[in-house]
Formats: structure tokens, sequence, C-alpha cells
């Protein structure tokens, strides 16, 4: 069965393709769920309406990103933590951590889009980065400070 894919699906297509799937395929999953429509002459130009708006919404994204990504940029954040003998931390910097701090900010930043590439388990300075878009991605200083 032909039909048209409302949104992007891996391994099937993009917005607007027309595509030969099987017909349970179809029925049961891609059009209950609108992820698809059946390919008729109607449903070709309704897509294309869609495809549009959906070109410009990842536009209007795409801009807020690099904007928040240069607004991040230029961020210094503090955190507190209980601090061993040594200066090893109790625990370490989690990614919920640096997003709750980016929240107080202004910022609504998910915690799985904070990315920490080594653990942090010790006083200093680290660069964190943060995806904020498919290929879009800020970094954020964050200051590993002593809690009195």
């Amino acid at each position: 069965m032909k039909v048209i894919l409302r949104e992007n699906i891996p391994q099937l297509g993009s917005i607007g393709d027309v595509v030969e799937v099987r017909d349970g395929y179809a029925r049961n999953y891609l059009i209950p769920r609108q992820l698809a429509y059946y390919a008729s002459p109607s449903a070709l130009k309704r897509i294309e309406f869609e495809r549009k708006h959906y070109e410009r919404k990842q536009q209007r994204l795409r801009e807020q990103a690099e904007l928040t990504a240069a607004q991040l940029a230029e961020l210094q954040i503090s955190i507190p933590m209980r601090v061993g003998e040594e200066g090893k931390l109790f625990g370490s910097v989690t990614p919920q951590m640096i997003a709750d701090e980016l929240a107080l900010r202004g910022f609504s930043i998910d915690r799985r889009s904070v990315i920490i590439e080594e653990p942090i388990k010790t006083l200093g300075i680290y660069e964190v980065k943060v995806r904020l878009f498919q290929d879009i991605v800020g970094t954020i200083k964050i200051w590993v400070i002593s809690q009195e």
C-alpha cells in the first residue's frame, strides 16, 4: 500500500515521501497514529501544506536554539557541593543539577540534553555541553565550588 508520511520515520522516510509499506503496517500503525495518509491526490496537496509548515517550524526552532547557544556561551554557573578531605566531592555533579541551575536562570533545558563527558567529582571549572537542536550544541562553564 502506498502512503504519504506526515512525520520523519527512521528507516522509512521523511515528511512528504510517498512510500510503499505492507497493508497491515499502514492500517494498524501508521494511519491510526497520524504518521501517514493514504496516498491520494488530495492527500498530496495536504502534505505539501504540512511540509511547508514543518519547515517553517524547524527554522524557528533552529534560530531559537542558535540564540540560546549564544546566551549559554556567556553564562557561568556555580554549583555548591559538599567536599571531603582532598577536594573530592560527596557524589558527583549530575545533569539534573545543571538543568535545575539553568531553570533558575530562565532556560528550560531537559536534563537529557545536558552532556557531561566525564563524571565531575572534584572542585574546579568544567565545560559542559547542552544539545539544543539537531546539530546545535551550546557550551556552559560550570564552577564546582565548596559548600560552606
